[in-house]
Order: C-alpha cells, then sequence, then structure tokens
C-alpha cells in the first residue's frame, strides 16, 4: 500500500535544474533540422539507476528508433515533494511519472492528453485492452498517462513471485531439513531455532535474524501483512469480501492484533532488527546484500533486482544466503492468496507527457517504437551473441558468464538499457517461442538459478518461485482497490481520513512492535486511528467497488 501526504510547498529547489537539464528548447530544436537523434527527458519519481550516457544498447535503440531518453529519478526527496517543486518552477521534462506525486501533475495541468493520439500508434493501441483504456479516463474523460506495467502479450509466463511475501534463506530452510512452514508462528519459530544455532555467518559475521523496511512510503513491509495473513490478495489499502462485495478494515482485524503481538514478542527475544524503524531504504538494501539477514516481509521488486545480484557478485549464494517466498498464513487451513496470475492493471499512475513537450508526436513514437519486438528485445534480452544465445528451436538462453556478466553493476550501465519505467510487455513475445523477459523464460529462469535455490525448489518440488507459494485467479474487476486508494487526496472526507490513517500507521505502529506493554500500546494505537475516521475513507472505496462492479458489465 502507498499511501497520499499532504501536498508540501516549502521545497527545495535544486533538483529541479537536474531534471529539466535539456527538456526543451535549441539544441533538440537542431538535431531535429539536421534529422539527428532526438533527445528526450524523462523524470520517475521513484529510486532508479541512471545509464552511462554512451550505454551500448542505448545506442542501438537509438539507431532504431531515432531518438533516446535520458532519465532522472527521484533521490533526496519524496514523489510529493519532487512533483510539487516542478509544479512551482512550472517546467518539466518531457516524460514523467509522478508516482505519489501524479495527482498533483493532473490538477496542476501539467499533463498532455493522449486519447487523441492513441489510435495513431498501433503498438500504443494494442498494448491496452479497451477496457483498460477507459479504467484511465479521468473526469474529464481524458486519459493523461500510460501504465507501464500490467499489460501480458500472448501466453502469461510467470516464473517470477513479482509482489509481497516471508521471504527467508535457503540456509536456513536446508539446515531444517526443508520443512513445511505454513503459518505465522511456524516461520518464526524456525528463525528463532537457525538463530540459536548459528548465530554468525561462515566469517563470523552476526546473523540478524528478521528486518522490517519501514522507511517512507515503503512501511507497506510492517503494515499490510494481516490482509495475506487472512489469504485475501493485495488490494493494498482493504480487503474484499468476494461473497458480501464488501470491504473491509485490515488494520482493526483479530488477525492484525495477532500479527503485531507476535512482532512485538520477537522484538523482545532479539529476534526482530532493533535497527528496523530507523533504517533508511539504502541502509536496508545494503544489509540484506550483506547475506547477514535471515527473513523479511517485502514485495520482490523491491528488493531482488538488486539484492539478488549482489549476493551473487560476492558468492554469497554458496552459503545459502538467496531468499525464496513462503506461502504464510495466520493458521493452517486458511488458503494463501500471496500470488495471483495475470498481470495487475494499476490505473493510479502511468507514464505521461508533458505540457513542456514540444514534440508530442515524437515523444509517442518513441514509446511506439519501445513497444517493436525488436526493440523490446534489446531493452529486456539485450544483444544476441552477447547478452543471449539462440538454441536451435529458437529459444533464447544466456551461458553462465552472460549470467554472472549482466548481474555486474557497471555492465549494466555501461551496456545494458531496460528503459524500465517505459510500457513493457510480460508474457510472450510475437515470435510464439520466447519469454518477453528472461527472467520469466521458464528454462533459461531455472538454469539461472543458483545452486541453493534449485536444491530448495527440488526439495519442495517447486521449479519456480511461483510453484513455491502457488497461484491464484484475480478476485475480481475491482481488483486492485490499491490503484483508487492511491490517487485520493485530502479534498473528500475519505482522503482526508486516509491521508490521516497513513499518518498513524507510520507513527504508531513501530511504538506497538517495540512497546513493553503491547496490550496498552494497541489500545492507544486504536484510539487514535479511530479518531481519523476511518469510516469515511471505506464508504468512498465502497462507493469504487460498486462503481468498478458496473462498469465491467458492459464487458462481460
Amino acid at each position: 500500500m502507498k499511501r497520499k501526504q499532504m501536498l508540501a510547498l516549502g521545497l527545495t529547489t535544486a533538483v529541479t535544474a537536474s531534471l529539466l537539464a535539456g527538456c526543451g528548447g535549441e539544441k533538440k530544436d537542431k538535431e531535429k533540422e539536421e534529422g539527428g537523434v532526438k533527445e528526450f527527458t524523462a523524470f520517475f519519481a521513484v529510486p532508479g539507476t541512471e545509464i552511462n550516457d554512451d550505454n551500448e544498447i542505448q545506442e542501438k535503440i537509438a539507431e532504431i528508433t531515432g531518438a533516446k531518453c535520458k532519465e532522472t529519478w527521484l533521490t533526496g526527496q519524496t514523489a510529493e515533494e519532487a512533483i510539487g517543486t516542478m509544479i512551482a518552477g512550472g517546467e518539466y521534462p518531457d516524460f514523467i511519472d509522478g508516482s505519489d506525486g501524479t495527482a498533483q501533475l493532473y490538477e496542476a495541468g501539467a499533463l498532455i492528453p493522449l486519447d487523441d493520439y492513441i489510435d495513431d500508434y498501433p503498438n500504443i493501441k494494442e498494448y491496452l485492452t479497451e477496457e483498460q483504456w477507459d479504467k484511465l479516463r479521468k473526469e474529464d474523460g481524458h486519459i493523461y498517462w500510460i501504465p507501464q506495467f500490467g499489460s501480458v502479450h500472448g501466453e502469461e509466463k510467470v516464473t517470477v513471485h513479482n509482489d509481497e511475501a516471508f521471504w527467508i534463506q535457503t540456509r536456513v530452510l536446508e539446515w531444517a531439513g526443508y520443512p513445511e512452514v505454513k503459518t505465522m508462528d511456524q516461520y518464526f519459530d524456525l528463525l528463532e531455532a537457525y538463530q540459536e544455532a548459528n548465530p554468525t555467518m561462515e566469517d563470523g559475521t552476526e546473523n540478524i535474524p528478521y528486518t522490517i523496511l519501514c522507511d517512507d512510503w515503503r512501511y507497506f513491509c510492517l503494515e499490510n501483512a494481516p490482509m495475506f495473513l487472512d489469504g485475501y490478495p493485495n488490494d493494498g489499502s482493504v480487503m474484499v469480501d468476494t461473497e458480501k462485495l464488501q470491504v473491509m478494515d485490515y488494520n482493526t482485524s483479530e488477525t492484525a492484533v495477532k500479527y503485531f503481538q507476535k512482532l512485538n514478542e520477537e522484538y523482545k527475544k532479539g529476534i526482530v532488527d532493533p535497527e528496523s524503524f530507523t533504517q533508511t531504504y539504502d541502509e536496508y538494501i545494503a544489509k540484506l546484500s550483506t547475506g547477514r539477514v535471515l527473513g523479511m516481509i517485502d514485495q520482490w521488486w523491491n528488493f531482488a533486482y538488486s539484492v539478488n545480484d549482489s549476493l551473487k557478485q560476492q558468492g554469497l549464494h554458496e552459503q545459502g544466503c538467496d531468499y525464496v517466498p513462503l506461502p504464510i498464513t495466520i493458521e493452517e487451513g486458511i488458503q494463501n492468496q500471496w500470488h495471483n496470475s495475470g498481470a495487475v492493471f494499476n490505473v493510479s499512475n502511468g507514464l505521461g507527457i508533458t505540457v513542456s513537450c514540444d514534440d508530442v508526436e515524437g515523444a509517442l513514437q518513441f514509446v511506439n517504437d519501445l513497444l517493436g519486438q525488436e526493440v523490446h528485445d534489446l531493452r529486456n534480452w539485450g544483444v544476441e551473441g552477447v547478452d543471449y544465445e539462440v538454441d536451435e528451436n529458437g529459444e533464447y538462453y544466456r551461458t553462465d558468464e552472460m549470467r554472472l556478466q549482466v548481474s555486474d553493476t557497471a555492465y549494466k550501465a555501461s551496456h545494458l538499457c531496460n528503459y524500465s519505467y517505459f510500457p513493457q510487455y510480460s508474457g510472450t513475445s510475437r515470435d510464439g517461442i520466447n519469454a518477453m523477459k528472461p527472467e520469466n523464460q521458464p528454462k533459461e529462469a531455472f538454469d539461472g538459478l543458483n545452486d541453493d535455490v534449485k536444491k530448495c525448489f527440488e526439495a519442495y518440488g517447486a521449479e519456480t518461485y511461483v510453484d513455491m507459494i502457488g497461484t491464484n485467479e484475480a478476485p475480481g474487476p475491482w481488483y486492485p482497490m490499491y490503484s483508487f486508494s492511491n490517487t485520493m487526496t485530502t479534498s473528500t472526507p475519505g482522503g482526508m481520513a486516509w491521508t490521516k490513517m497513513g499518518e498513524i500507521k507510520h507513527e504508531y505502529l513501530p511504538k506497538v512492535v517495540m512497546a513493553e506493554d503491547f496490550d496498552k500500546a494497541w489500545d492507544e494505537y486504536m484510539k487514535v486511528y479511530e479518531g481519523c475516521n476511518p469510516q469515511a475513507f471505506l464508504d468512498e472505496m465502497q462507493e469504487e467497488l460498486e462503481r468498478r462492479l458496473e462498469a465491467h458489465k458492459k464487458y462481460e
């Protein structure tokens, strides 16, 4: 879950110049006149890694498309702060994804309506279904952004659980003889037992049994587990009773009490990392990258793409430091819904084109070209013969040397160019053989696994991360509800309540976990929480649930 914060305009402006460098003007116009490569700029209000200016695949893509884009990512500010700074200055890059600041961009009139253009760009047009395009329309009937994720081409191919789970290192499971671990209590019992028997790594470094990320909007790692433990999928902000079609508040459930009481107990035992509530995201990632952390709850995308490469480069996979997910619920007999088939379509934000862009058609053509199969392969697989090979059946694969190569930070910066926050497909390539992305190519994904993960999967009868927890169908046409709550502002009673609820949870839940007297701390938290008027939020979520159900009827 992400929360909406109050707009803050007491902001620094230093970042603005770097975000806007090269986004308009004379140089770009000159290049257009001379028939050179068009240069666009983009800002993404999430942390990310910039590529080198002379990146090899970026240059190859530029040769094909006639365009390139200089990407800038969020640093040192919240999304709302960075976007607020731009709005105050009135200048923007060509492309933008405002993340939690998207509503600000829309309300400020900073985005170009895209619906009059979409039909002219076939790759963009076919990227989403008619129903999905309609879901993106704002109150004025226009479409202002394109979600970068959530589009499946052809047959779905999924090997990675790219969502939230209780993660645990393979060394812990191997030490215990690969036991069945299905409940919250069993999970923490295992961590306790392993830590008692193995307090350090091979080099004497002390293990950290369990850590929690609470930094800024990422406190979802702490606060939204109760919904999963009760067997609900990731609707983010509420649970939805699929029979009664009624929203429910997971923050006040019996399971929420049990979960936070368990964290409180584990904190007192020294199992929960005492730095959990003060560490930054960067510190958290650095800590996981040492191999010290035995377990945590997190979204795969939030840690794996950097941590796994680091573990591999250090050879820590040989000590069993890789993470696998477990199908944890509050008690046995509850069907877990940690993983749902089909891509999640989030309408709350995406890639927009700003009013500062002087070549909207060229920008859309660039997006259109990035969705072409040749360029899409370059973005995700790389260069044939360098980053992957092709077997006699036309299936892409990587050698061990290639896999090690693409995990190297310097190599990625100088050679690979994912354009990771531009629209992209999952599923099957237009050749009908290969996955759109290497991590979802079944044979390549398995062959690329480290030995400790392969051994673990074999022990549990699994071939993929998804097999470890199972797959469920998405619950209904409303899913996910966080795509609505992420758009809420303080202009409505529910939005005001939502903002206050997020602030209170962020403040009080760490106190609850660390409290000497859990019951007293929980009662104090609930008193303050109820003062936020959560019912107003639930009422607006219920209205949106019913609206989505009604809107879906025309496509049944």
